[in-house]
């Protein structure tokens, strides 16, 4: 009688500890999905930067993001005007893929890159688009509310492959993402 009121108690615990996280995560039942934009992006620089991302499982992602920059009369189009990023994201929190990430991400950017040549009272320029390919890592925090919308802060740092003595060394990543995870 005590082993069958033992695995009653046993069964009916589980059942319920089951149940209560189900209750209170409901954004993390079948969503395996988040699309997401960065307000920093689009407030402070004029790019529209959109981000696709597919959760693996509960620790890890990957995904793509597009940026584009809109604003031709500001000198911040020499530092980008265009990329695709993928990446992949490792989380190390307790709950289903949120909480603080490293991330490595892979860029091909576009930019343009302007020289000015001084030649005593004479100045010359010269205007290029450049095109090339950046790998980084990143750290970040994301948050996910219960109706399943997310936000995110991240920032990061890659290094450009090849390129010329005049190329970009290094590129940034980062932002505010606000999104929804479906």
């Amino acid at each position: 009688m005590k082993k069958i009121t033992l695995l009653l108690l046993l069964f009916t615990s589980t059942v319920l500890i089951a149940q209560e996280k189900e209750d209170e995560y409901p954004q993390d039942i079948n969503k395996k999905h988040e699309v997401k934009i960065n307000a920093l992006g689009l407030l402070a620089f004029e790019w529209l930067d959109l981000s696709y991302e597919q959760l693996i499982n509960e620790e890890s992602s990957f995904g793509v993001g597009v940026l584009a920059g809109f604003d031709k009369s500001s000198d911040i189009e020499e530092y980008r005007k265009f990329s695709i990023t993928p990446f992949y994201r490792r989380y190390f929190s307790s709950k289903f893929a949120r909480g603080f990430f490293i991330e490595g991400f892979g860029m091909l950017h576009t930019y343009e890159d302007n020289t000015y040549y001084y030649y005593g009272n004479y100045t010359d320029y010269s205007s290029e688009t450049k095109t090339e390919v950046a790998l980084g890592i990143s750290i970040g925090g994301k948050f996910v509310s219960k109706s399943g919308f997310t936000t995110e802060i991240y920032l990061g740092l890659g290094r450009n492959l090849g390129g010329d003595e005049y190329s970009l060394e290094a590129v940034g990543r980062g932002g505010i993402s606000l999104g929804y995870r479906f």
